[in-house]
């Protein structure tokens, strides 16, 4: 018997005849994780049992969209690209961006995304007003934010107690169980299947994209840190916040690279506040000039935000090498020493590129390896860790922990987190069938 079957539903009813069985199953969708590794599937999933393990793609579930007000129900298979122009068409605009658009938004849920306008809106777990999802009985059953989390255990007082220092930041690296909704925010499908789910979103403003050359974050992080700083007073007036750095634009053709040798740092801005904006800038960044600062339009924003992370994956496919990365976040006060420690971790051997949420003090630090050169990079990783630990900050911000995160994880839990964890799977997933080899079923 094979022992990993693919499995493609079509229709809500057959997969609830799946749930029902009980079988230990990954569920996945657009397959635009980077931290599930679906090439290396089998070996990395690591199924020692003789009975099969099912690899179920959603993907094919029928998807339903309507808006009512300002709240976007969403049913089955649909992408943020899709509900972008869904919305668009109403008159309507989502409060999160995901950079990668082809991916799944029930999927984004399910791993707590967040993306480039958390900076204006905060995050997509706060936007939730409710969820539906097939528990292990393959019932549905419905989930609302206006609730709050109620689990009669002795273990929830400390678990949301530790949970404080992580507050103010966009993902911990554990669940919030503070609202009723948070058993599927964030717990990547171990405790249940998220079918729908009813996001808050707001009417259409014009917009204007706004992209600063500075000098390479590597010679001087000094304009950075400035326009950090100016930025955070700006929040009523920019919706995102966005980092992309000399090297990568250095993926791209030479043609659609907006800098030479030079970061590059995207606003997207209320066209109302444009000038005020401008005015900001000009007035407190003592070290950006105004030749700097130059406007885009929206669709060369998305193209070139977008275009990076895939041209490095292109590019990482085509020489056979293994991207490794992270998207840690810290508080604003922790931001330089972030960069520095960023600093630290340059290996002249490495191609390495720096990306992300500038505006959030969340950006993505990718190593591009040689299969010889790896080893060097998780010792790399390892000591960035403990650093983030140490400095209270969090270590996965945006993608989830899936499995290819899991080896760096547990410094950051204690009995407070395992214990709840098991005792939820115990209770949502008795038969172990949802995500087996999740962050849920790790022991210290």
């Amino acid at each position: 018997m094979t022992r990993f079957i693919a499995k493609r539903p079509k229709t809500l009813e057959e997969l609830q005849f799946h749930i029902k069985d009980h079988l230990p199953s990954l569920y996945f969708s657009s397959k635009t994780s980077t931290v599930i590794p679906y090439e290396h599937l089998e070996s990395t999933l690591k199924w020692d049992s003789s009975s099969p393990f099912y690899l179920v793609d959603l993907s094919g579930i029928p998807k339903e969209m309507t808006l009512k007000g300002d709240i976007l129900s969403i049913t089955g298979a649909v992408s943020w690209e899709e509900a972008r122009a869904f919305l668009q068409n109403k008159g309507h605009q989502l409060k999160t961006s995901p950079t990668e658009q082809l991916a799944l938004v029930l999927a984004g849920l399910a791993t707590s995304c967040t993306g480039e306008r958390c900076f204006g809106f905060g995050t997509l777990r706060s936007q939730v007003q409710s969820l539906s999802y097939l528990n292990y009985l393959g019932e549905p059953v419905k989930l609302y934010a206006k609730n709050e989390f109620t689990y009669n255990s002795k273990l929830i007082a400390p678990y949301q107690a530790s949970y404080q220092r992580y507050q103010d930041f966009k993902n911990a690296p554990f669940p919030r169980f503070l609202k009723e909704t948070d058993l599927m925010i964030g717990t990547e499908g171990q405790l249940g299947i998220i079918t729908q789910a009813s996001i808050s979103v707001k009417k259409a403003n014009s917009l204007n994209f706004i992209f600063i050359k500075l000098p390479r974050w590597e010679d001087d992080f000094s304009p950075h840190q400035e326009l950090f700083e100016l930025v955070q007073s700006l929040r009523d007036k920019v919706y995102s916040v966005e980092l992309l750095d000399s090297n990568c634009m250095n993926f791209l053709k030479p043609q659609e690279r907006l800098g030479k040798d030079e970061d590059i740092i995207f606003l997207e801005v209320l066209s109302d506040e444009v000038e005020n904006v401008f005015t900001a800038l000009l007035n407190h960044c003592t070290l950006i000039k105004e030749e700097q600062i130059f406007e885009i339009s929206e669709n060369k924003f998305h193209q070139i935000r977008a275009a990076v992370p895939r041209a490095i994956f292109e590019d990482n496919a085509q020489m056979k090498v293994k991207k490794m990365g992270t998207d840690v976040q810290v508080s604003p006060q922790h931001f330089s020493n972030l960069i520095k420690h960023y600093r630290q971790m340059i290996l002249k051997e490495v191609r390495y590129c720096l990306f992300g949420h500038f505006g959030d003090a969340h950006l993505h630090f990718n190593y591009m390896p040689k299969a010889d050169e790896a080893k060097k990079c998780h010792k790399k990783f390892e000591e960035l860790y403990q650093f983030i630990n140490h400095i209270k900050g969090s270590p996965f911000a945006e993608h989830g922990v899936g499995l290819l995160k899991q080896p760096y994880i547990q410094h950051f839990y204690s009995d407070v987190q395992t214990n709840l964890f098991k005792e939820l799977k115990q209770t949502h997933d008795p038969h172990n069938q949802f995500f087996p080899q999740g962050f849920m079923s790790l022991r210290k």
